[in-house]
């Protein structure tokens, strides 16, 4: 009997991160199934074979995709050839949509069915990829619940697996971790910074949150600030940034790897929109959503997003729960007025945390990997 192989291609380190989870819990249930693509130390670990590694692949922006054109090219040529010459019995994509919906065309003509999980973020923005998504996508796999609404219609078949922050949120919540360094007095208030983690992002964001924080203190001389990154490059970036900025406060940490930990502890926080806003919710940390991007950027963007907010929390809950401050909005002031109602005991502190409660909900109880690899092991069996 032919042994049973998946292609996975997670082409950044979000993707590698989940999808070694759903790798793992197949491998668990079923350790014949071969896995082979593109992913990192994660899905290596999980025990992948890994064809092409995924920090290669990891490229932000459309000049440096570009520049690498011919590379990326060689890959897509590469793993087509892969596919070609393995014949695996499903394809499990993970978000990175501009190289895996063109690959997911590739495999459609080969008659490879493809599971996708994590959508590319189509009803903001490139909504005419609905339809095309549709005709080569086989089951598509969603984190969010409005997700599964925009796809109504077209004959894809699409389910809420949940969210995989959801998860590992939890351990965060169910572990006791070493001791945060929060300077201020105990029972002032504790403000978490979170600007983002691209070089773009920090430059335009940061600058803004720390005199922010700096008009703070003021108000409250007893307050305690964090200033959390992804990693130890990333925390002395934001922070370099941060002291070129000036006008900042004085009593505070920088933090690298404990975002989720941070979060917990926090009083509230300023959250560069994106996952972040999400990972704030799952910790039951109040916030106000902050983005920043050059003129041409943002011009561009405005015609044509067609989402009527940008945090994703916002969007969960249906609207704007949690207060976003976006470009010309985004100044050291604003950000103050914004965050020091959720400071105290106040009605703009219960409203939000009445929000978080409902953006939790709405996500699910968690299990994204395991209901990830029933669906795929469902697809491989239906192979046989």
């Amino acid at each position: 009997m032919k042994s049973k192989s998946v292609l996975v291609i997670a082409g950044e380190p979000s993707g590698d991160l989940h999808a070694s989870r759903v790798v793992e819990a197949v491998r668990s249930r079923r350790p014949n199934i071969h896995f082979f693509g593109i992913g990192g130390e994660k899905l290596e670990a999980a025990g992948m074979e890994i064809l092409v590694n995924e920090r290669d692949m990891a490229v932000l922006g459309l000049w440096e995709v570009l520049k690498r054109y011919f590379y990326f090219r060689g890959v897509f040529n590469e793993m087509l050839a892969a596919v070609k010459e393995r014949k695996p019995d499903v394809a499990l994509l993970i978000d990175y949509p501009g190289f895996n919906l063109r690959f997911a065309a590739a495999l459609k003509e080969l008659g490879i069915p493809v599971v996708y999980y994590i959508c590319p973020q189509v009803w903001a923005w490139h909504r005419s990829r609905i339809q095309q998504m549709a005709k080569i996508i086989d089951r598509l796999l969603v984190i969010f619940p409005f997700e599964v609404d925009v796809f109504k219609g077209t004959g894809l078949r699409v389910e809420h697996v949940g969210h995989p922050l959801v998860d590992e949120t939890s351990k965060i919540t169910q572990e006791d971790g070493e001791p945060l360094p929060w300077p201020g007095d105990p029972d002032g208030p504790r403000i978490a910074i979170l600007p983002g983690s691209r070089r773009q992002e920090i430059s335009r964001i940061m600058p803004e949150m720390w005199r922010a924080a700096g008009i703070i203190q003021q108000q409250y001389p007893n307050a305690g600030f964090i200033l959390a990154a992804p990693s130890q490059q990333l925390a002395e970036r934001a922070h370099a940034a941060a002291v070129r900025t000036g006008n900042g406060p004085t009593r505070y940490a920088v933090v690298p790897g404990q975002t989720h930990q941070v979060l917990s502890e926090a009083t509230a926080a300023w959250v560069k929109s994106g996952t972040s806003t999400v990972e704030a919710a799952l910790m039951n940390c109040p916030m106000c959503i902050v983005y920043k991007t050059s003129p041409m950027t943002y011009s561009f963007a405005k015609r044509v997003i067609k989402v009527p907010h940008l945090g994703m929390v916002n969007l969960i809950a249906g609207r704007e729960a949690f207060k976003e401050f976006l470009q010309h909005d985004a100044t050291a002031e604003r950000l103050a007025q914004g965050l020091v109602p959720l400071l105290s005991d106040t009605p703009e502190r219960a409203a939000s945390i009445a929000a978080l409660r409902e953006v939790r909900q709405k996500l699910g109880m968690g299990g994204a990997a395991e209901n990830v690899a029933t669906a795929l092991i469902e697809e491989v069996d239906a192979r046989s």
